[in-house]
């Protein structure tokens, strides 16, 4: 099998992202973003067989990276996740009975484990840096590339455990990997795939994975399928 198209062993990695509905600032305080990792510190005890790879949190929603060894895991991690955190969010900020926190069901979409898996960390991890909250990415405390670093306090504590190596090792130079740019090009691509859970890797990955999955409507054209009528207008006859 060629390298460019294989699958990582025990599984699948995925991208998996949620947002605040109404874009509520859900995780603007400390408070709030030390109980969030919290609550992914329990999940991820509570199901070692989804390795968390890496995490940024951000003021209205929050990526995550996770590889799951088997099949069904990534949907009972995240039920627990999102279902546990907004219940406490809501209790905390007294807010229960106002109906969901979440604008719906997480997003996730397949990454290829070779270069494309570090493309797609370096993007959670640049989130920080991209919106500019901070001038270096390791700066931001509620993110993977924070608790690589060991510095003790609540984030590190309670995640450094779980912060499992991913199929392709770091390069050296991570960090300063991560402080430049992304492209374009990448960002859009990254992008796209968020948008239509399709898989991000070589083209023969995508659509391998894609008919795995059973996603393969998502290379499809958004928008209604073409009207055969507006070709063969009444009246007319092929013939």
């Amino acid at each position: 099998m060629p390298r460019s198209a294989r699958i990582a062993p025990g599984g699948l990695v995925y991208h998996v992202l949620n947002r605040a509905v109404a874009k509520l600032q859900m995780l603007r305080t400390v408070k709030d973003r030390d109980a969030f990792a919290k609550v992914l510190g329990e999940a991820s005890e509570k199901w070692p067989g989804v390795r968390l790879l890496g995490w940024c949190l951000m003021s209205n929603h929050w990526h995550l990276i996770l590889w799951p060894t088997g099949d069904g895991e990534l949907k009972l991690f995240m039920h627990w996740l999102t279902l546990t955190h907004a219940s406490r969010w809501r209790t905390s900020h007294h807010t229960i009975g106002y109906g969901p926190l979440y604008q719906g069901r997480y997003k996730s979409f397949a990454v290829e484990s070779d270069e494309h898996y570090l493309t797609v960390l370096r993007y959670v991890e640049r989130n920080p840096l991209r919106a500019k909250l901070v001038d270096h990415a390791a700066q931001w405390r509620w993110s993977s590339m924070y608790v690589r670093r060991g510095a003790g306090d609540p984030a590190t504590l309670v995640l450094h455990p779980y912060l499992q190596s991913g199929p392709v090792e770091l390069p050296s130079n991570w960090a300063t990997r991560v402080n430049q740019p992304q492209s374009l090009a990448e960002e859009a691509a990254i992008s796209l795939c968020i948008k239509r859970a399709r898989p991000f890797g070589s083209e023969t990955f995508q659509k391998r994975t894609a008919r795995r999955l059973g996603l393969t409507s998502c290379f499809r054209r958004p928008g209604r399928p073409a009207n055969p009528a507006a070709k063969n207008p009444a009246g007319s006859q092929k013939v």
